[in-house]
């Protein structure tokens, strides 16, 4: 019913066609693929670039295009998640910038989903942020429908350490910010790359926003948190979360995938589902990383 795939960034030392190589070899079926200007990272699993949209010319997409039908592969999304309503203009205009050549390199390439952030000033509220999203937003979905391309907003807080407090650096966390920010843009092209694990330690029900926004869930990451009770009973829900949570792979926390699935299953949704990883329990080598990644992709098959 589903076809399972990766995200790339894992895999920052990788070529485009070694990542392929590597999901084709070992029963992948997709991958979302890293579009990040070339340069220095701005954080952990950030900065990656597999498909470089600034010298996106007729050759390289002929060449994407061939390497992934020779090795039966396709590319599920196009990702890159940085803080497109940042206080900063400067910054702003880069990154949405970015994101519309993005949006541009996917239709090209016949790719479904533009997966990325909505972003927020971390030092206003929800309202605030709000009126900065209908001034920036609504342009490039707009550009997004005429293109023929999805927008997948990852619902993750970016709120982990002291850098992102007090509010975190993406706006689209909660469902009722979601009805907020779909009463506002309607399209049918914007919707959601939904994230079950930020529902965790939010201890909000993943399984039920499934059921409520069946028809905005366009792609899906697997990823699976831990929340450790005891750090939680010491420093409590208002301290930074990475002091009482960690991102784990699936099944080696606290998200009831039979029921993540099965209610996927109810929705009858059927596009990609992709290991997004984030363990530092794995990420010690290139080894580890193989290691970890096989075993997840055989942990899931049997939900599949």
């Amino acid at each position: 019913m589903y076809h399972l795939g990766f995200v790339s960034a894992i895999f920052p030392n990788k070529s485009f066609e070694e990542v392929i190589d590597f999901a084709s070899a070992n029963d992948f079926q997709c991958v979302e693929v890293m579009c990040w200007p070339k340069g220095k990272a701005e954080r952990r699993y950030a900065g990656v670039t597999h498909i470089d949209v600034d010298s996106l010319d007729e050759a390289a997409i002929n060449h994407i295009k061939n390497y992934l039908q020779e090795r039966n592969v396709y590319i599920s999304g196009l990702g890159y998640y940085p803080n497109p309503l940042d206080a900063g203009a400067e910054k702003r205009e880069v990154y949405l910038s970015h994101i519309k050549k993005i949006i541009n390199a996917a239709a090209l390439l016949n790719v479904p989903v533009v997966n990325t952030f909505i972003g927020r000033d971390q030092y206003k509220n929800v309202t605030d942020n709000l009126e900065a999203f209908k001034i920036y937003w609504p342009p490039v979905v707009a550009y997004a429908e005429e293109k023929g391309v999805k927008i997948g907003i990852e619902n993750c807080p970016m709120l982990f350490t002291n850098d992102e407090w007090p509010g975190g650096k993406n706006l689209a966390a909660t469902p009722a910010i979601w009805d907020e920010m779909y009463s506002i843009i309607t399209s049918n092209s914007f919707g959601l790359n939904f994230d079950p694990s930020h529902f965790v330690w939010q201890q909000m029900d993943y399984v039920q926003a499934i059921h409520d926004y069946k028809h905005k869930l366009f792609h899906i990451h697997l990823k699976d948190a831990k929340v450790y009770k005891d750090q939680l009973n010491k420093v409590g829900i208002m301290a930074t979360p990475l002091q009482y949570h960690s991102p784990k792979l699936p099944g080696l926390g606290d998200v009831n995938w039979q029921a993540f699935f099965d209610a996927l299953k109810t929705v009858n949704y059927n596009g990609p589902v992709v290991i997004e990883f984030e363990d530092k329990a794995y990420e010690g080598s290139e080894e580890l990383i193989v290691k970890g990644m096989l075993e997840t992709r055989d942990y899931v098959q049997k939900y599949l």
